[in-house]
């Protein structure tokens, strides 16, 4: 159940990531983080009530509410056009516990590969931070390009491959490989995608023409 939630947590990074690009109007990718914000909700609840007291189904579950919950803020405040100040330092509090499940998997549950998706997280939550609590409004095409990646990267691609029972087949490996495409891709991006001019207005409260503008210069 958990792994049909991830394949569409890939499609609403995507999504998200496309608007902070300029590619989608902003109130049109609300129905989206609605939906998944409320799937996300729903099914971690449905497994912490089932698992009968197992604290690593009750820990695995646990995450998917912050997921849930920054869906569902990211729609409040893109159909209420609220300020973007209060999503931005929630996002600093999921990338701090993103980092503690990072931590956990690779110690704790023996997953180094979600050990390096949780760093993932981490970092795009840290970006989300930096974007809208401190509103420094020239990474906003960067932190969209490295929400759509990781839309794949991290969560649909992932999805399948436990839908379909190769996750067997993660290993040390596997994860090594992904922390090196990370760093690289991100890395190139940044100085392509980063505009020291760009204004500082939260992406939440641009009109559709302020988007164009931001990605035609």
């Amino acid at each position: 159940m958990a792994s049909v939630g991830l394949l569409y947590v890939g499609a609403v990074l995507f999504l998200n990531g496309a608007m902070l690009l300029g590619w989608v109007e902003a109130k049109s990718a609300a129905p989206l983080n609605l939906f998944v914000g409320l799937l996300q909700v729903v099914t971690p609840t449905y497994l912490i009530f089932t698992a009968a007291g197992d604290p690593g189904i009750v820990l695995n579950a646990s995450g998917l509410y912050l997921f849930g919950f920054t869906y569902l803020y990211v729609a409040f405040n893109l159909l209420g056009k609220l300020d973007g100040t209060g999503l931005g330092y929630f996002s600093l509090f999921v990338a701090v516990c993103a980092a503690g499940y990072a931590v956990l998997n690779f110690l704790r549950l023996g997953d180094p590969v979600f050990g390096v998706i949780w760093l993932y997280w981490a970092f795009l939550w840290s970006l989300f931070y930096v974007l809208m609590g401190k509103e420094v409004g020239r990474i906003t095409r960067y932190t969209g390009a490295v929400a759509l990646i990781q839309g794949w990267i991290t969560a649909a691609i992932p999805a399948f491959v436990l839908l379909i029972g190769w996750w067997r087949f993660a290993d040390t490996r596997v994860a090594i490989g992904l922390a090196i495409f990370g760093v690289v891709v991100f890395g190139l991006l940044y100085p392509r995608l980063t505009r020291p001019s760009a204004d500082t207005t939260p992406p939440t409260e641009r009109t559709p023409e302020d988007r164009g503008a931001a990605v035609s210069t």
